[in-house]
């Protein structure tokens, strides 16, 4: 029969099962297909710390969101379209978040009664007309994969556990997705279990085949592909993005790159990434816990490398002893959190921006250090280039905040031309005396920057003492003078302001210069809030928007833009960190928008607070 093709101009899609039904792997692919044809994306995977949680309950459920769109996008979206329900729980977690007239695709052979009891349905929802307010495809999915793959040379199990490749097959039929990538995926993932890669093909190619003929689904959609910047372009998440940033500025800086590293939740992956990078010179070293992973990184700089350091909040509590180390020895090093939702293991696959006073104040001592966050999964790249051009310059550790939303979220990023890329180039100390033919002194400072001087160990007349207990301004000599210590703290400190004249000032987005309200934020909540501006001013109200990268040292003029509003509006995804430090620097009534929920914040929701504000105005 000749079916009807919709044109769209954007769809949210979840896909949600059981933690074991690979919906990770489901939405992967299916943002794989929907890059290379050219969409707008932004993806956020949702799933259990638990390795395995318990089939068929709720804390087991995992999900997959996808956000694409023929125009430019900034969020996951609010609420999906389309809810792929792979069991009992997986439809009972994510019915809530479905707007009337959602289409529902149900793998009805999960509603068993046992699963059903799992979680509280006394009986189908599927057959007791509860799920009326929407469009309900209830599709076999697992005895349709396993009927599809008779002959084929797997058992009854690999054949079942083939149906999320199904469900993919009938998406990507439903959306007009290219397929040949997710084959060639299959054949190189199951390269050496060429059995399984034919099933997963064939169940792949079967659910394709199964849209194209049912009744069930009598339109299929088309999304045009979005007109993006002319490049080249590739799908990446934080984490990737990160890495690679990472990379690039060691290219540029002309340092080999270590990475010491423990593995934590959100931010293995960027371990993960850099070790498959040893062409370039990089060397990952997997720490036996957090304090030998940032110890042998502040070694790596001490000998002349671009030392790394990757972790979560719970990471940064045990690495901050070396931290302040690394501040009082002036050495540059990058501790990357990848904040998750806590206290203590809190909910480690969940996101949140809960380290930022832990990045301002958790050492011993007067310790300061810049902190940088990036904005956007891509934007994760440059903040890392951003984050190791403070380090090398000023000789100091940096923060760089992501957070787990960043990290595993997805979107296009625009490859950059390498000549755009900042020159990172270091001069260290050769030389036993300077070029006006003093002395090398290992804490004389540059004017500018108030650096001190990066010799690298071995070097033949520049032999210097190294360590925690307080140096002599010049000399580096061990001081227990009070003036020269309160001395060197007040230059340390000098230094890390001075930071803020080498840093953009902020640029406001107010297209008419009478706005009344600004709308501040920083780090992951960049999306949801252009585009809950964006809503605000569609529907005829007027607000500014301005989002900080770089928050210790502050940009220059943020005093100045504070002050330009009648009221300021800051969205956190805690209770309100960034907010405290404003208030208590600038003396601005902030108005705090705090969300702890380990979700991005909703654009619809921030809309809804910003026109409050507008109309108290």
């Amino acid at each position: 029969m000749t079916k009807q093709v919709q044109q769209l101009d954007r769809v949210i899609i979840r896909f949600a099962g059981d933690s074991g039904d690979g919906m990770q792997l489901t939405g992967d692919r299916f943002t794989a297909e929907t890059a290379q044809f050219g969409n707008d994306l932004s993806t956020l995977p949702n799933f259990p710390a638990e390795i395995r949680a318990p089939a068929g309950t709720l804390p087991g459920v995992s999900s997959f969101q996808l956000h694409f769109a023929d125009h430019d996008i900034l969020t996951p979206g609010d609420a999906p379209n389309v809810l792929v329900a792979m069991n009992p729980a997986a439809l009972k977690a994510n019915i809530g978040d479905l707007p009337r007239g959602a289409d529902v695709i149900v793998n009805t052979d999960e509603f068993t009664k046992r699963n059903l009891q799992k979680v509280g349905y006394a009986a189908s929802p599927v057959d007791d007309g509860s799920l009326g307010e929407w469009r309900v495809h209830a599709v076999p999915l697992t005895s349709l994969t396993v009927k599809s793959l008779e002959g084929f040379a797997v058992s009854k199990k690999d054949a079942e556990r083939a149906k999320n490749m199904f469900a993919l097959g009938l998406l990507s039929w439903l959306y007009h997705r290219p397929t040949e990538a997710t084959v060639k995926f299959l054949e190189t993932k199951f390269a050496k279990k060429p059995d399984i890669a034919k099933a997963n093909i064939a169940a792949f190619q079967a659910g394709w085949n199964f849209g194209e003929t049912t009744e069930s689904f009598s339109v299929s959609y088309e999304i045009k592909p979005a007109k993006l910047t002319p490049g080249l372009y590739r799908n990446i998440s934080g984490n990737q993005a990160l890495a690679l940033g990472l990379i690039a500025a060691s290219v540029q800086a002309k340092l080999p790159l270590f990475l010491g590293s423990y593995p934590i939740t959100p931010a293995s992956d960027i371990l993960h990434e850099l070790s498959k990078h040893k062409r370039f010179g990089i060397r990952t070293f997997q720490a036996e816990d957090e304090i030998a992973g940032v110890g042998a990184a502040l070694g790596a700089a001490f000998g002349g490398a671009l030392g790394v350091t990757t972790t979560s909040g719970p990471g940064v509590a045990l690495k901050a002893e070396t931290v302040g180390l690394a501040v009082t020895t002036e050495l540059p090093l990058l501790v990357v959190d990848v904040q998750r939702a806590g206290p203590s293991t809190g909910m480690p696959t969940k996101t949140e921006q809960t380290d930022l006073l832990m990045a301002m104040f958790g050492r011993n001592g007067e310790s300061p250090v810049p902190i940088v966050a990036p904005a956007t999964p891509s934007d994760c790249f440059d903040a890392a280039v951003e984050a190791a051009r403070i380090a090398v310059k000023y000789r100091t550790p940096v923060m760089l905040l992501s957070d787990g939303y960043l990290a595993n979220g997805s979107e296009p990023w625009r490859l950059p031309e390498i000549e755009d890329l900042p020159d990172l180039s270091v001069d260290f100390q050769v030389e036993p005396n300077d070029e006006d033919g003093e002395t090398y002194l290992p804490f004389k400072r540059d004017p500018q920057t108030l650096a001190r001087p990066w010799a690298v160990p071995g070097t033949p007349g520049l032999e210097h003492r190294i360590g925690g207990i307080e140096k002599a301004d010049g000399t580096g000599n061990i001081s227990y003078d009070p003036n020269n210590h309160d001395l060197m703290v007040r230059l340390r400190q000098a230094k890390i302001d001075g930071i803020a004249q080498d840093i953009p000032q902020l640029v406001v987005d107010d297209p008419g210069g009478d706005a009344r309200v600004l709308v501040l934020g920083w780090g992951s909540t960049y999306g949801p809030i252009a585009a809950a501006v964006r809503r605000v001013r569609k529907a005829g109200g007027k607000v500014a928007q301005v989002h900080v990268r770089h928050l210790n040292p502050l940009p220059s003029n943020i005093g100045e833009v504070l002050r330009s509003y009648d009221k300021v509006l800051l969205p956190e995804i805690n209770l309100g960190q960034l907010a405290l430090l404003l208030r208590a620097r600038f003396l601005v009534d902030i108005i705090s928008y705090n969300r702890v929920r380990g979700l991005p914040f909703k654009a619809e929701e921030l809309a809804g607070v910003i026109q409050d504000v507008i109309d108290s105005e």
